[in-house]
């Protein structure tokens, strides 16, 4: 009796552990039941979901919306707030006060004395009369005071493109043979210009302007800025006879030419030199002392005062110095009776007005946001385009040529202290004053001073920093960056902007081509799952393995590229895997955003490539066009919709909890 009382404890302990395994298996038998049973809720909710808005829905209610919003309002409502959305200064003139009216004076001013100088050196870098520099300081800044949105930039003539207008033109007509219709084709090219902008406003095209990267800008800038400089030796130097055209191998061939064969008048250079050291060394002091800002900003200036007078005094101009001579003032004339639509190189003169409206509003909209950005305001990229395009249409039919916002201006006219745009008016109207009372004092103004000016402002167009910095971050954009500048340096300026422009397109043409796809694998101790190359903690489930596309489009373009890629993918990975076999590929399309009929039958053929191989394909997180696509194309019915997944997480449990020699166990 004693021996037995032991054997009866251990029986009722052994029943006692027997049912608190049965009940542990119950609950994880529960457990794994309201799991399933939550897995396939959010399936369900993945595949039930209502039909995307069509293109057309989406068409017509924006429709709608607006009409809707018009009927609010009464017809004179609707009409101010027309004219407030195409005249800014209908909404901010109201609030104006004579305290911003004292800095935007003292602003115009300090804005005005560095435009003169620079507007006539532009003029005859685009090879026009120094009097067409002043007028399109004249009419487009009014323009863009009643119609534009930034606050800071500064209208006028900029370097880049009077050299893309005399680089382009000249290859129509060479001005040295026909000067008036050099200059009717330039007012031409101009009112394209004007209207491409506005066009791009209008119908609110402004990714066109996208094109160009900021690579590319960096590289093409620094190259035009180059150029430029070169095509200032001929006023530096005072050579009579250049080339037109604008690659270094051509300028430096001819100015070689032109010291040998040619007397030049060392004056020249002695002048224009002293006076480029004397405007470096203001601009120096100036980012050394911000209180003397106005100092560079009237350096320009105050070189073309003090030349004049050295040459009127010591009668240069008889020795060799070359000098501006005939200057026409007074009031732009009309220039509509110029405009030669009927000429035969019409379609040449479109093009060359195309290219400059890009770059043009490229350099206006990247100047305006950055200094928006710094006064804390948002700068609506259509309506500068319509502002822009308005102000150039304008000022085609009043002698002007293409305008843009100017930088090296615009940094002088913030730290002057502008508070809105009427700085560029008071601009405006003191370059009208001087045109209409001192172009007679500016007879003897030498060449050699304003090549001075041009290549004082060509400094802030080279960003070697930057391009360092590109080179760091992205070697493909560095080389964006280089081939622009080389083209421009060597080739043309057309050509560079080519060569940036294409180089561009084809790295967004090769990403969407060729995209990569990823390996992925779960995080030690959470659910989330990531690229096994990124994190190499990452680790797969055997049997299993989880790829990723990573591209927002599967389409024509890349459909059979991605296809081959995850089979080759899976093969090279099966090899590497030394136990097991791959039962399960879990496809995550987490990144893809839309899918087109190519990509379908791409992963059809992919699920019966697998099928013959006896693995099965999951779907994972599948987004709501490319879902609904899926649905409509009846893949999801040939898949089994117990093999769509609302994540990766999902899929991997699902395929866990399956027996893995009877794949069919998951509910279809």
């Amino acid at each position: 009796k004693r021996s037995s009382a032991p054997v009866n404890t251990n029986k009722k302990k052994n029943r006692m552990g027997s049912l608190a395994n049965e009940s542990f298996n119950i609950e994880l038998q529960q457990l794994d039941a309201s799991t399933d049973t939550a897995r396939n809720q959010r399936t369900q909710w993945l595949l039930t979901s209502p039909n995307p808005p069509s293109f057309f829905h989406q068409l017509i209610s924006s429709v709608k919306k607006n009409v809707d919003k018009t009927k609010k309002q009464s017809r004179n409502g609707v009409f101010f707030s027309f004219l407030k959305g195409l005249f800014p200064i209908l909404s901010w003139g109201r609030n104006y006060k004579g305290t911003k009216f004292k800095h935007d004076v003292m602003a115009g001013l300090t804005l005005a004395s560095l435009c003169i100088p620079q507007s006539i050196g532009y003029a005859n870098l685009a090879k026009l009369d120094p009097q067409y520099g002043l007028y399109t300081s004249v009419v487009p800044p009014l323009i863009y005071a009643v119609m534009g949105s930034s606050r800071e930039i500064a209208i006028g003539p900029v370097a880049v493109v009077s050299l893309l207008i005399s680089a382009l033109v000249s290859k129509i007509i060479d001005p040295a043979v026909d000067h008036i219709a050099y200059r009717n084709l330039v007012f031409t090219a101009t009112f394209f210009t004007g209207a491409f902008q506005a066009v791009f406003g209008l119908f609110r095209l402004g990714f066109l302007v996208d094109f160009l990267s900021h690579a590319a800008i960096v590289g093409f800038m620094g190259g035009a800025a180059i150029v430029i400089g070169l095509q200032q030796l001929k006023g530096l130097l005072g050579i009579n006879h250049f080339s037109t055209k604008t690659d270094v191998v051509s300028v430096l061939e001819a100015v070689y030419k032109s010291l040998h064969n040619e007397p030049w008048f060392p004056l020249n250079f002695v002048l224009g030199c002293s006076f480029l050291i004397f405007i470096l060394m203001t601009r120096f002091i100036g980012k050394r002392n911000k209180k003397l800002f106005w100092l560079p900003a009237i350096a320009p200036l105050l070189s073309v005062v003090l030349s004049t007078l050295i040459v009127y005094l010591t009668k240069a101009d008889q020795h060799g110095v070359k000098i501006v001579k005939h200057f026409k003032g007074g009031i732009n004339p009309s220039s509509l009776h110029q405009l030669q639509f009927n000429s035969p190189h019409i379609g040449e003169i479109a093009k060359i007005g195309l290219i400059c409206a890009i770059v043009a509003l490229t350099e206006a909209i990247a100047v305006g946001r950055s200094f928006a950005s710094m006064k804390g305001y948002h700068l609506d990229g259509n309506k500068e385009m319509v502002a822009m395009g308005c102000m150039n249409l304008v000022g085609s039919l009043t002698s002007c040529y293409t305008a843009t916002g100017s930088f090296s201006r615009t940094a002088v006219n913030f730290s002057a202290g502008c508070e809105t745009v009427v700085s560029n008016i008071v601009m405006a109207i003191t370059v009208l004053i001087s045109l209409e009372l001192l172009t007679k004092l500016l007879y003897y103004t030498p060449l050699a001073i304003l090549a001075s000016i041009i290549i004082s402002a060509l400094p802030g167009l080279i960003d070697i920093s930057e391009a360092f910095h590109i080179w760091k971050v992205d070697k493909t954009d560095f080389i964006i960056c280089i081939a622009a500048f080389l083209g421009v340096l060597f080739g043309s300026v057309e050509i560079g902007l080519i060569i940036a422009v294409g180089i561009s397109f084809g790295k967004i043409i090769h990403g969407t081509i060729r995209p990569s796809v990823e390996l992925q694998g779960r995080l030690p101790g959470t659910d989330t799952f990531c690229d096994i190359t990124q994190f190499p903690v990452a680790t797969e489930t055997q049997g299993i393995l989880i790829i990723r596309v990573n591209n927002a489009s599967l389409c024509f373009a890349n459909a059979n590229f991605i296809r081959r890629r995850i089979l080759s993918t899976m093969t090279s990975r099966s090899e590497e895997q030394s136990k097991g076999k791959i039962r399960i590929l879990v496809l995550d399309m987490s990144s893809v955003m839309s899918i087109d009929t190519s990509g379908i039958v791409a992963l059809e053929e992919l699920h019966r490539e697998l099928v013959s191989q006896g693995i099965q394909l999951a779907i994972a997180n599948p987004r709501w066009k490319v879902i609904n696509k899926l649905k409509v194309a009846k893949f999801v019915d040939e898949l089994g919709k117990g093999w769509i997944f609302l994540s990766v997480g999902d899929a991997v449990d699902a395929c866990l909890n399956t027996k893995m020699g009877d794949l069919s166990t998951i509910n279809c």
